[in-house]
Order: C-alpha cells, then sequence, then structure tokens
C-alpha cells in the first residue's frame, strides 16, 4: 500500500466531532438493514452486519434501533428498500472521486450527486472510470496511547494484516486488512486486549496524487456537498492534502 492520505485522519476527526447524530444514525440504519438482508440477520454469520452493529454502537445507537433495522432488512417490519448504488466521478485537477450510496430513488440521487460535484468544478463519470484505482480493504484504529507500536506489530503479523501505519501526526495506528480477514483480526485484537477505536470496510487508493491549495479547497466543498446528502454513505478521494490545508 503506497501513500497516506492526510485527507483519512482529517475525515475521520470530522466524523467523531459530527453533531448531527440524526444523520450518523440515518446512514447506519440503512447499512444495517441492507447488510441484513444481503446477508441475513445473524451478525455471527454475516461480517458486514457484525461490522456496521458495532459502528452504529460506537455511536451510541439505541439497540432498539438496531433491531428495528435487522427486521426491517430480513423483511420481518415494512420500510423503504433501499438499492445500492455506487457513483465515480472527478473533482477538480483529475481528483478522482468515489460515492457510495443508498437510495429508494435512484433518479433523485443522480441528479443531487451530479450538481454537487459540477458546481465545483467536477464531473460525473460513467462506471467503472474510477474505480480501478481503488481497492476494499479493512481498516481498523487503535489509539497509540492504548498500545505500543512493538506489540501491536506483533499481533499484527500473527493476525496477517496487509499493512501497520504509522503517521507521526496522527493518534491513532491504522492497520490495513483484506476485507474478508477484517472481522477475524478484530476477534484477535479483542482477544489481546488492545482496544480498537474503529474496525471498517473501506476504499483505499492504490496512490494519491498532489493538488494545490484552491484544488483543495473546490474538493473541500464537494466533499462537504455530499456529505449533506441523505442517500451518501461514503465518499473516497485519491488527493494528498498539503499540510498548510489541515486544520
Amino acid at each position: 500500500m503506497s501513500g497516506h492520505s492526510k485527507w483519512a485522519s482529517i475525515k475521520r476527526k470530522k466524523a467523531v466531532t459530527d453533531s448531527r447524530r440524526g444523520k450518523v444514525f440515518s446512514r447506519l440504519v440503512k447499512e444495517i438493514s441492507i447488510a441484513a438482508r444481503i446477508g441475513g440477520p445473524d451478525p455471527d454469520g454475516n461480517p458486514r452486519l457484525r461490522t456496521a452493529i458495532d459502528k452504529a454502537k460506537e455511536v451510541n445507537m439505541p439497540l432498539d434501533n438496531i433491531k428495528r433495522a435487522i427486521q426491517k432488512g430480513a423483511g420481518e417490519l415494512d420500510g423503504a428498500m433501499y438499492e445500492e448504488i455506487v457513483y465515480e466521478g472527478y473533482g477538480p485537477g483529475g481528483v478522482a472521486v468515489l460515492i457510495e450510496a443508498m437510495t429508494d430513488n435512484k433518479n433523485r440521487t443522480v441528479a443531487e450527486i451530479r450538481y454537487a460535484l459540477t458546481k465545483h468544478g467536477g464531473t460525473l463519470g460513467e462506471s467503472g472510470c474510477v474505480a480501478w484505482m481503488f481497492s476494499k480493504k479493512g481498516c481498523i484504529l487503535i489509539d497509540k496511547k492504548a498500545v505500543s507500536e512493538d506489540v501491536l506489530m506483533a499481533e499484527a503479523l500473527e493476525a496477517g494484516v496487509d499493512d501497520l501505519k504509522n503517521d507521526p501526526d496522527d493518534d491513532m495506528f491504522e492497520l490495513i486488512t483484506s476485507a474478508e480477514d477484517m472481522a477475524t483480526v478484530k476477534d484477535r485484537l479483542d482477544k489481546a486486549a488492545i482496544p480498537v477505536s474503529s474496525a471498517e470496510i473501506t476504499m483505499i487508493p492504490g496512490s494519491y496524487i498532489q493538488v494545490d491549495n484552491p484544488t483543495v479547497q473546490k474538493m473541500m466543498k464537494i466533499l462537504d456537498a455530499l456529505d449533506e446528502m441523505d442517500d451518501v454513505q461514503n465518499v473516497h478521494v485519491n488527493f494528498e492534502m498539503p499540510d498548510e490545508e489541515q486544520p
């Protein structure tokens, strides 16, 4: 895995400090419902559902909300039927933008995403135009105060992780795994009494591109606009933020 995006750290910090809990809950409800619909309602046999439930618990979602989301996905309760769609495009400066959405109205969603991109110098592309630049991976974050790098490295090697990142400007260790092995690696860390701050499946670019400050400002406007959309679940980009642009 080459490169390390400063945007990844900033995006995480934004999520942690996001006060719009209702939006966070809404996105997680969709993820839990679709995970239960695709892989079944038992989290022990459905790693995607288990990960979604863990994330919901991290943000203190009530257990009743989690249960209802699972029941909706399993068809036990009525509710909107959401469809997973991936949109691809480019931001200013040729930045690759991969957008994961869940929607019950594709026409509405694609129109909103196209507007957000074009308003700030981007374009919506054809399917496959940027997806090849990204790989689906598991990403596990460990607070540096919770464990030494040597201890974590030993466990990571035994668990077979792909990479351990230690950015000196970040307060988290970042473990990169295959998407299939993430739950197993997390279990090993739990058994080793190494607390996991978060664990999720994400899309990681093979490399990052450098952009100038005006491009960063335009990209941040695109990302903020996409973040405001209820149908957008995750946004992945491949640009490296200059140090002077970090909050």
